[in-house]
Formats: structure tokens, sequence, C-alpha cells
């Protein structure tokens, strides 16, 4: 009798495994940041920001490949918290937006409660999972030039 495709895709399937735990790593983060009212999809576009440095939302989208409309959502809310501001802007849109003094205030702040959620993420998947993360992100361009 043949294997039910049904079956490969249980045994084999690598999407749904980093998903789970893509999964159980966000929730780590989210559930540590949760006190400052911060997702760590919000942290990392914060910190994203502070890195490339003044930029249009879409190179903020290929440098986390972020769908737009993802980045979008995020930054208005991020804006109306005074963490960022767009710096260039016209009848279209915003065009280039920054950290704010108050955002670079925020990621300092975050700092000890994203550092624990770093440790537990760390001990969920070993070392050579914390290893093999960082290689493939490189491999995909990660982390940004300035």
């Amino acid at each position: 009798m043949t294997e039910a495709p049904a079956d490969e895709i249980v045994r084999d399937c690598l999407a749904v495994r980093v998903r789970l735990i893509a999964r159980a790593v966000t929730a780590l983060y989210d559930g540590a940041l949760d006190r400052h009212g911060l997702t760590v999809a919000q942290v990392n576009l914060l910190a994203a920001l502070g890195k490339v440095g003044p930029c249009p939302p879409s190179r903020l989208g290929e440098v986390l490949q972020l769908e737009r409309s993802t980045v979008s959502r995020n930054l208005r809310l991020l804006q109306d918290r005074g963490w960022v501001e767009a710096v260039a802007s016209d009848a279209k849109g915003v065009r280039e937006v920054a950290l704010t003094r108050a955002g670079r205030s925020t990621i300092r702040s975050v700092m000890p409660e994203w550092r624990r959620a770093q440790q537990r993420a760390a001990q969920l998947l070993g070392d050579t999972g914390v290893a093999t993360v960082h290689e493939v992100a490189s491999a995909m361009g990660y982390p940004p030039e300035a």
C-alpha cells in the first residue's frame, strides 16, 4: 500500500514546523513585551528603522520581508504613539519615515524584557537551532546594512 499524501505532508512539511516554531517564539516575545503595549513585530519595526535610518516604508517592508499593508498598519500605530514620524511626504502619502527620540527611548525601555524573551527563545531552540536561524536569516539578507 502506498503512503497517503496527507501522511507525507504531516510527516515532512517544513512549512508547518517553521510556522509552529515561529508562533511559539513570537508568543514568548509578545508576552514579555506586553506591559509596554508592544508586539515583537512592532519592536522589530522600530529597531529596523533605527538601523537603516530615515527611509521609505517600502524599505522597511524589504528589510523585514513584510507586506505593504502590514508595514503601513504598524507604522500608523507607531506614529500615533509618537515613536515614528513622517519626515517626507506628498499628496500621495508618506515617502519617508524616521524614528523619533521617543522611539529610541522606547527601544531602550523594552530591552530588559526583550533580553529575557531572547534567552527563553534561545533555550527553546537550543544552540544548534539558534545557529541555524542566524545562518538562514543571513542567507536571506538579514540583518540589514545601514
